[in-house]
């Protein structure tokens, strides 16, 4: 990529838009894990604390490209995240932050954009879609949806706010050196049209490194250099450490910041020595730091911290996550052959029952097994792609680009087609080959009570995911949580004999509650079964009073479906709203 087309592509910014970013004294320590105050005062005691930082300060300023750079552990992400104001729940920050000498806040991410290391991306969408949903809901209000649009096909997307501001955490982690400088690049042909650009950065090539004109070295928590690049081996040979001919200063800088294993007493000595020489010469540079300031801060239109309204963000995340179901060849693809194979299995296995003394336990263990298959399958489905996912949602509502609510509920709207259709499948080929009841209004009746419960199941699986928040977990606890209420759904155990200690359970099992609806559709109106001996059943009643259901039960029992479905769906939702309240 041609360095001068991506300046082209950058065009300077309006003064009165730029963003000159200064940070004082910003020392962070680690919150204490125990609730331990002083003797002498009701406060934590900071002695308890570990220390991450140690009165850091800096300032980059429009056109800038600077690069935060130092060994592992240095605090480089720290300072970042108190930059950026993001990932400090269990960190205690001391300090400013100032925006053109002003101090805003929360409100910097809406002056700026953060380019993070780790890719969360929704995999089946296109490059251009994952755009035209950024900019629905990151741009202003004002602009119109062909304006947007059009900003689509002209920028990438971290710019599609068009800041003043940007944050990029380690921009070049597993490319290539051709392609590090070419991003580098971007990014100063960027700054060098009025923007204002830090990164974090591990061990560039020379000439990368080269690109970065700013450089801010960090050492255990503390500066070990601050100013242009093109002084840094000055400073570094002041402080005795002179780098060789024809070496990589950036590997030159982090050999002598390090803390090697073994040699840890030398190696503090030598990093103290070093953020000792810098700290005798930043009285100088701290001189240079702004105080006045003549741009103002750029106007946050918005009083809201998301820019796209309620309607907005439900139509923009409805959208993406039915595209992005729809292309789920997981979900899609195995889910229906999954529903197919398995109900031309049953099909067979159960096919054309007689009501007489064997059909009698065919049919219901036919119909529960039926409704056990289609609950997991969608409880797992569910916990697959939900689980997954979080990690993108978590990130881009932190971002302040759509609620919890909008995410919940878009979610749950654009996967229940599936599920339905999904259960759909498996009900119409057993229901028929197996000779359940054949009135086509009691098929449908069927049929709606297996949805119904099977969509519970789902609830259930957004509940567990929810709480979860890991796929690993959530699968984990699936099984176990799930067994109970299928043991007490009526089947395997007479409802009129569950312990009276389990009896609870029994009223939170969605299977309970829609074998027996199903169950009394399937046999309230059949008047004659054939017998062979005296305790065999004569009708479908007597089938029902053998199980302990009852017939005046079924509008209850469906009632108390749409309860549970209702119910679990609560309670994953508030895990949720709880999880992403929690900004870690």
């Amino acid at each position: 990529m041609d360095k001068d087309s991506i300046y082209q592509r950058s065009p300077s910014f309006d003064p009165q838009n730029r963003i000159t970013l200064s940070w004082h004294n910003i020392n962070v320590y680690v919150k204490p894990k125990g609730r331990r105050f002083s003797s002498c005062r009701n406060q934590y005691d900071v002695n308890e604390k570990k220390q991450l930082l140690h009165n850091v300060n800096g300032e980059v300023k429009p056109g800038q490209l600077m690069a935060i750079m130092g060994a592992s552990g240095a605090g480089k992400t720290t300072l970042l995240n108190v930059l950026t104001n993001r990932n400090l729940r269990l960190l205690d920050v001391h300090g400013e932050v100032l925006v053109n000498g002003q101090s805003v806040g929360e409100s910097i991410t809406k002056l700026s954009a953060y380019v993070q290391q780790d890719d969360l991306f929704i995999g089946t969408l296109s490059v251009r879609e994952h755009l035209v949903f950024q900019a629905l809901l990151r741009m202003d209000k004002e602009l119109t949806y062909t304006e947007r649009m059009t900003r689509v096909d002209e920028v990438i997307l971290e710019v599609l706010t068009k800041p003043a501001l940007m944050f990029c955490d380690e921009p070049t982690s597993g490319l290539d050196s051709f392609m590090s400088q070419s991003i580098v690049s971007v990014l100063k042909a960027m700054a060098e049209g009025g923007r204002t650009i830090v990164c974090t950065i591990h061990q560039p090539s020379s000439e990368v490194f080269e690109l970065f004109d700013h450089l801010f070295l960090m050492a255990e928590g503390r500066v070990a250099f601050r100013g242009r690049s093109s002084r840094a081996l000055d400073f570094f040979k002041r402080a005795g450490y002179e780098c060789p001919i024809n070496y990589n200063p950036a590997d030159f800088f982090i050999q002598n910041l390090a803390i090697i294993p073994g040699r840890e007493n030398e190696s503090r000595e030598k990093v103290a020595g070093i953020v000792s020489q810098f700290e005798k010469e930043a009285r100088t540079i701290e001189a240079t730091i702004s105080t006045n300031y003549s741009i103002p801060v750029p106007q946050i239109k918005e009083t809201s911290r998301y820019k796209a309204s309620w309607c907005s963000q439900f139509k923009a995340v409805l959208w993406r996550s039915w595209i992005s179901l729809i292309r789920d060849p997981m979900l899609i693809k195995v889910r229906f052959l999954q529903s197919l194979v398995i109900g031309l299995m049953l099909g067979l296995i159960f096919y054309k029952q007689e009501l007489n003394e064997k059909g009698i336990m065919n049919i219901n263990g036919a119909l529960f097994l039926i409704l056990m298959n289609s609950c997991f399958g969608n409880m797992f489905s569910v916990i697959n792609a939900f689980t997954l996912e979080q990690p993108i949602f978590l990130r881009e509502h932190w971002n302040g680009m759509y609620r919890t609510d909008i995410y919940f509920l878009c979610k749950t709207i654009a996967e229940a087609p599936v599920l339905i259709f999904m259960t759909a499948v498996l009900i119409c080929i057993v229901y028929w080959m197996a000779g359940f009841n054949p009135d086509f209004t009691a098929f449908l009746i069927c049929l709606a009570i297996m949805i119904l419960v099977s969509n519970t199941a789902a609830s259930f699986g957004y509940m567990i995911s929810c709480i979860s928040g890991s796929l690993n977990v959530a699968l984990s606890l699936g099984t176990p949580l799930i067994m109970p209420l299928v043991l007490f759904g009526g089947f395997y155990l007479n409802a009129a004999s569950v312990p009276v200690y389990f009896v609870w359970l029994k009223y939170i099992s969605m299977f309970y509650y829609g074998n027996e609806a199903v169950l009394i559709n399937q046999w309230s109106n059949v008047k004659n079964i054939t017998c062979s001996t005296p305790i065999c059943a004569p009708d479908g009643k007597t089938v029902l009073a053998s199980l302990d259901f009852h017939e005046e039960n079924f509008l209850l029992d469906i009632v108390l479906i749409i309860v549970l479905m209702i119910f679990f769906r609560i309670l994953a939702f508030i895990a949720l709203l709880i999880r992403s309240s929690r900004k870690t």
